[in-house]
C-alpha cells in the first residue's frame, strides 16, 4: 500500500515539499522521513484517505523541520560574507578595508584562544551546533561546554574591546 502511494503521489508530494521548504536540498531527507513514518503506521488499511493522510504526515514533518532550522543559528563563514560584499561594485573602499581589518583582528583573537575554547566557540557560533551536540562531539560534559563557551566569549570581548 505504501509503495503504491509513493508510486502514485511521489511527484506531487515532492512538489508539495518544494513549495514549503526554504532549502530544496532538504527535500530528499524530508521525503524519506515521510515515507519512514508511513511505514511505521500499524494498520495502513484502516486509513480512509491514504492520500490525505500522506500529505498530513508530510505537513507535520515540514513543520518539525522548520522548527529545527529556526532553532539553529545559520552557519556563515566570515570570509564568505566579506567576499560577497566585495562582489558588489559600489562598495565603499574605506568600509571594505575596515571590515577586512576587523576580520583579521577577530581571527587573530580566535587564534589566541586555547584549543578547547576555540573549538567550543567555533562549533557553537560558526557551525551552529547546540551545547549538547558540542559536548558529544568533544567528548566532554555539558557543564564544561557551557564553561568553555562563556570563557571564550569573555576573553574575546575583553581582547576585542582593548584592541
Amino acid at each position: 500500500m505504501i509503495t503504491g502511494l509513493v508510486a502514485s503521489h511521489g511527484v506531487k508530494l515532492r512538489r508539495f515539499l518544494l513549495l514549503r521548504v526554504r532549502n530544496s536540498a532538504d527535500v530528499p531527507d524530508i521525503l524519506q522521513e515521510v515515507y519512514l513514518r508511513m511505514l511505521r503506521v500499524p494498520n495502513v488499511e484502516s486509513i480512509r484517505s491514504p492520500e490525505a493522510y500522506l500529505f498530513t504526515v508530510a505537513q507535520h514533518v515540514v513543520q518539525q523541520h522548520s522548527l529545527r532550522q529556526s532553532a539553529a543559528p545559520p552557519s556563515v563563514e566570515l570570509s564568505e560574507m566579506l567576499n560577497s560584499a566585495r562582489a558588489v561594485p559600489d562598495v565603499d573602499p574605506v568600509l571594505d578595508l575596515d571590515a577586512q581589518q576587523c576580520l583579521e583582528q577577530l581571527q587573530a583573537e580566535l587564534d589566541r584562544l586555547s584549543p578547547k575554547l576555540r573549538a567550543t566557540f567555533l562549533l557553537h557560533r560558526r557551525d551552529g551546533l547546540s551545547l549538547e551536540q558540542i559536548a558529544e562531539r568533544l567528548g566532554t560534559s555539558l557543564p564544561m561546554v557551557k564553561k568553555n563557551l562563556m570563557q571564550a566569549l569573555v576573553q574575546l570581548r575583553q581582547r576585542l574591546e582593548r584592541g
